[in-house]
C-alpha cells in the first residue's frame, strides 16, 4: 500500500492527505462539540439535582468517619479484637438471613411462574391478539416500574409487619422483569418448528409446548437464577419497611446507634451474597455452559 501511494503524483498526493487531515480535523471537532454537550447536559442535571459539591467535601468526613465507627466495639477496640463480642448475636442474625433467603426463593419463583405463563402473550410473535399483547406488556411494565420497596410498603400496610409483604412485593415486581425478559428471548426464538407443528392442525399452546418452550428454557433459569441473586438483596432492603428479614434487624441497628452490630449485620449480607453469587455463577455454568456464566 505504501508503494502504491509513494508513485502518486506529488499534487494528488498532496489532495489525498489534505482531505485526511480534513476528515480527521471534523471527527476531532465532532468528539469535541460531543464532550462539551455532555459536559453541559451533565451541569444541568447536577443543577437540577441540587447537587452541591461544597456540601459534599465538608462533610465527606462523616461519611468516612461512620465506617470508622461501625469497626469499633463499644469498648473503643476493633471488631476484629474481639470477634465474639462483635458476632455476639449470630444465631439471631443468622435465622434472619435465612428469612430473608426464603422470602427471596419463594417471591423469585412465584414471580418466575407468572413471567412464564404471561411471556408468550407479551412476545409479539406468539401473542395469539394485538389487543392481548398491548396489555400484558402494560401489566409488566406496571410490575416492574413501580420500586419494589414501594410495594412492600403497601404490603406491610395491607397485611402487617412480617415476611409476607415482602415475598408478594418480590413477586410481582420480579414478575415484571423477568417477563420482559423471558418475552424478549421467545421473540428471538426460530419460528420454523411452531410453523411444522401449527401445519399439523395442533392448538396455540401445543405449538408454545413442543416448539417454542424446548428452545428457551436454558434462557428462562439462566435469568432465574440471576434475579434471586437480586432478590436476595433487595429482600435485605426491603426489612427497612417491616416486610421481614435481616434488614428488620438491620434497620433498628443503625437507629438505636450499635454500630458494631451494624458492621456485623452487614457482614453477613456481604458474605451470603458472595456465596449465592458464585454459587449461581457455577451453577448456570454447569447447566448451560461457560457463556452463561458472564
Amino acid at each position: 500500500m505504501t508503494l502504491a501511494v509513494s508513485i502518486l503524483p506529488e499534487q494528488q498526493l498532496a489532495a489525498l492527505n489534505t482531505a485526511y487531515n480534513q476528515a480527521v480535523a471534523r471527527r476531532r471537532l465532532r468528539l469535541l462539540l460531543g464532550i462539551v454537550v455532555f459536559a453541559a447536559a451533565l451541569l444541568l442535571a447536577a443543577i437540577g439535582a441540587e447537587v452541591n459539591l461544597r456540601t459534599f467535601f465538608t462533610y465527606f468526613g462523616n461519611f468516612v468517619s461512620y465506617f470508622d465507627r461501625i469497626l469499633t466495639l463499644d469498648n473503643g477496640q476493633r471488631v476484629w479484637t474481639d470477634v465474639g463480642e462483635w458476632l455476639w448475636g449470630w444465631r439471631k442474625w443468622l435465622k434472619m438471613l435465612g428469612e430473608t433467603l426464603l422470602i427471596s426463593y419463594v417471591g423469585t419463583l412465584t414471580g418466575a411462574t407468572l413471567a412464564f405463563v404471561l411471556n408468550f402473550f407479551a412476545a409479539e410473535n406468539t401473542s395469539p391478539a394485538p389487543w392481548l399483547r398491548f396489555t400484558v406488556r402494560r401489566l409488566l411494565e406496571f410490575a416492574r416500574t413501580v420500586p419494589g420497596i414501594v410495594f412492600a410498603l403497601i404490603f406491610v400496610i395491607a397485611f402487617g409487619l412480617g415476611p409476607m409483604a415482602g415475598v408478594l412485593a418480590i413477586a410481582i415486581h420480579s414478575t415484571g422483569a423477568l417477563g420482559k425478559l423471558f418475552s424478549e428471548i421467545v421473540e428471538n426464538a426460530d419460528m420454523k418448528p411452531v410453523e411444522g407443528i401449527r401445519s399439523t392442525g395442533a392448538s396455540w399452546l401445543s405449538c408454545m409446548r413442543f416448539a417454542v418452550v424446548p428452545q428457551v428454557t436454558a434462557g428462562y433459569a439462566s435469568y432465574a437464577l440471576l434475579r434471586f441473586e437480586i432478590n436476595v438483596r433487595e429482600a435485605s432492603v426491603m426489612g427497612f419497611v417491616g416486610a421481614g428479614g435481616i434488614g428488620q434487624e438491620l434497620v433498628v441497628a443503625i437507629r438505636k446507634f450499635y454500630y458494631s452490630d451494624v458492621s456485623a449485620i452487614l457482614l453477613t449480607i456481604i458474605i451470603t451474597v458472595f456465596i449465592i453469587d458464585i454459587t449461581t455463577g457455577w451453577l448456570r455454568g454447569r447447566l448451560f455452559g461457560k457463556e452463561a456464566r458472564t
